[in-house]
């Protein structure tokens, strides 16, 4: 097969004296010798049937992994989120750099993330989240209802909700869901049926993802992409315009922290900026801007 003979079980159990089960096993077997190769050398090995040759080859391709570089920039980016545990967090930068990375250059990848590593600061609130975000993606992805236990940044009280989840989002340092509300336990506030409504992970003490589905026509389906772009500090509410005044140091660190920003007009260094978002928190950004942000317009 290496030389790229072709292996008929036929011919081959008469060869070898065998039967062309037994030949059908030794097959398998190599089949699942090369299928673990493959992540360790970076080259696919795949024993497949030829119809017009009657007969068995060995196809080979290399494969698409990550380089060195691309491999410590994923690392870097899951160290800087401060996302998991580490003992959720560790292991997955090990499977990232011994399942990309070829074994001579894996120890100056380690050498390279080491230091942070060693001082890596879990999330204070020590939850376990990869099971969970599992599970919430795939009541997602088959719009599937939940019941949630929720805990509530004010109060801290913990509240039920029926909720049908659309969307996972990830923004600094936190996972949250989105999820339109079918039913409120536990108070009264009042359901939006308008816009999704958004829930750290962590803070979700208990769940259960239902049997019972719901349906998103194609039209109205949420799309998680252009709700990111309008969503600031991941604050729900209505979608908004926003016009201001920007006078500091650097207009792009401003488009990239909204992504929907237009620059309408620029005069002497000041910028008048125009962006489309859900929800309040973009007023908490423009405050922490101090006296380089001048709010113009709220529409």
């Amino acid at each position: 097969m290496l030389d790229g003979d072709i292996i008929a079980k036929a011919e081959a159990s008469l060869r070898y004296g065998v039967t062309e089960r037994s030949i059908q096993r030794d097959i398998d077997d190599l089949r699942s010798f090369f299928s673990e190769r493959t992540t360790m050398e970076g080259t696919a090995r795949e024993i497949v049937y030829d119809r017009a040759k009657k007969g068995y080859h060995l196809r080979q391709s290399n494969i698409e992994s990550l380089s060195d570089g691309e491999a410590l920039t994923v690392c870097k980016i899951l160290l800087e989120s401060r996302s998991l545990r580490k003992d959720e967090m560790f292991p997955i930068l090990d499977k990232v750099i011994n399942g990309c990375v070829p074994y001579s250059n894996r120890k100056q990848v380690d050498t390279l993330i080491s230091n942070e590593k060693f001082y890596y600061i879990e999330p204070h609130h020590a939850q376990p989240l990869v099971d969970r975000l599992w599970d919430v993606g795939l009541a997602v992805r088959e719009q599937r209802m939940m019941l949630i236990e929720y805990q509530k940044l004010k109060g801290r009280e913990t509240v039920s909700r029926l909720v049908k989840p659309v969307g996972l989002m990830f923004s600094e340092f936190y996972f949250y869901m989105t999820a339109f509300i079918e039913r409120l336990d536990g108070d009264s506030e009042q359901k939006d049926t308008l816009y999704p409504t958004i829930y750290r992970i962590d803070r979700i003490k208990g769940y259960r993802v239902l049997e019972e589905h719901f349906s998103v026509p194609y039209k109205d389906r949420f799309q998680e992409g252009e709700f990111r772009k309008r969503v600031q500090f991941m604050y729900g509410g209505e979608l908004r315009t926003v016009r201001f005044q920007y006078s500091g140091l650097s207009i792009e660190a401003v488009l990239d922290r909204l992504p929907t920003a237009k620059v309408l007009e620029e005069k002497d260094g000041v910028y008048t900026v125009e962006a489309e978002v859900f929800g309040d928190g973009i007023d908490m950004w423009m405050r922490s801007q101090g006296e380089c942000i001048v709010p113009e317009l709220n529409c």
